[in-house]
């Protein structure tokens, strides 16, 4: 693996032991001795503002023996008029790897969020419902809320990459575009009905309805999206022990309620942490890769 830039790019046989280095990182991470970024130094680039990201891919960096430089894109030439991949090959000349989607750095990179996709999200939430129920093959994933969004798309990849159903609930105009649909075939379902949705599922997922970049939408959005939130009623129609997700942020009252996220706060903010984890272990094979070669 010399990059991570999308969930369809992983190969199924890396992916166990990405969990398993991830599984070894948390469990030892107040003494753990591996710094196999020591010496290295890593770009991040961000367009957009981020909490969970920014502090989960500094503080892996620097667990990992590694220097973080963060650049906000429009404090650099980027916000200037810059093409994205001019920056990269300057970037590819003074860093040892890049946290950004470039395909012009010629450094490991990792797409750490982009439009269209969020693969450390998602890799890291599958990592998380692993831990657990054991393993995510066979379950159903009922996505809830704005299904075209780069965190549902992704989902529609980790379908067709580790065999279990996905289900999103949305009005049609919020559903992935076809051609990632295809992507997964069978493997995904859309539909408008939200409480077929929930039946029986094994994992409850819900996202913001307003996305960085869709806020001049947000009335549309609200309307539209409405009937679209995970509560109890929802809840009560998944199975007994089904996990109850949330990328984060969460806007209380919209995609979910408060008393809902309270109760599964433990899960969530799991998958808060374990973004840490796994993105440690995918900057640890990328080193290792870039090493070997």
């Amino acid at each position: 693996m010399k990059h991570f830039l999308s969930i369809a790019d992983v190969d199924r046989q890396e992916i166990p032991e990405i969990f398993r280095m991830a599984a070894e990182y948390k469990r030892d991470r107040q003494r753990s001795p591996s710094r196999p970024l020591k010496g290295k130094t890593w770009g991040l680039i961000f367009s957009k503002p981020s909490t969970r990201t920014r502090v989960s891919f500094e503080v892996g960096i620097r667990e990992l023996g590694g220097e973080a430089i963060y650049l906000n894109a429009n404090d650099i030439q980027l916000g200037r008029g810059e093409l994205i991949k001019d920056t990269a090959r300057v970037l590819g000349r003074l860093v040892d790897g890049a946290v950004i989607r470039a395909e012009f750095s010629g450094v490991p990179t990792i797409n750490a969020l982009t439009d269209d996709e969020h693969p450390c999200q998602i890799l890291s939430d599958v990592f998380t419902i692993g831990e657990k129920r054991g393993t995510i093959a066979g379950k159903i994933v009922t996505f809830v809320g704005d299904g075209a969004c780069n965190t549902a798309r992704s989902w529609v990849l980790a379908a067709g990459k580790f065999d279990f159903q996905l289900r999103i609930a949305a009005p049609g105009r919020y559903r992935p575009e076809p051609e990632w649909l295809q992507q997964a075939a069978s493997s995904v379902i859309c539909t408008s009905d939200l409480h077929e949705a929930a039946r029986d599922a094994d994992v409850l997922y819900t996202d913001i309805w307003v996305s960085m970049g869709t806020e001049l939408e947000s009335a549309r959005r609200e309307a539209e999206l409405g009937p679209y939130w995970i509560n109890e009623t929802i809840v009560d129609l998944a199975k007994p022990d089904a996990l109850v997700m949330h990328c984060l942020p969460a806007h209380r009252g919209q995609e979910i309620d408060a008393q809902t996220l309270e109760a599964n706060a433990s899960t969530i903010f799991d998958q808060a942490e374990n973004r840490l984890h796994v993105q440690k272990a995918i900057l640890a094979k990328l080193a290792a890769e870039a090493r070997s070669t």
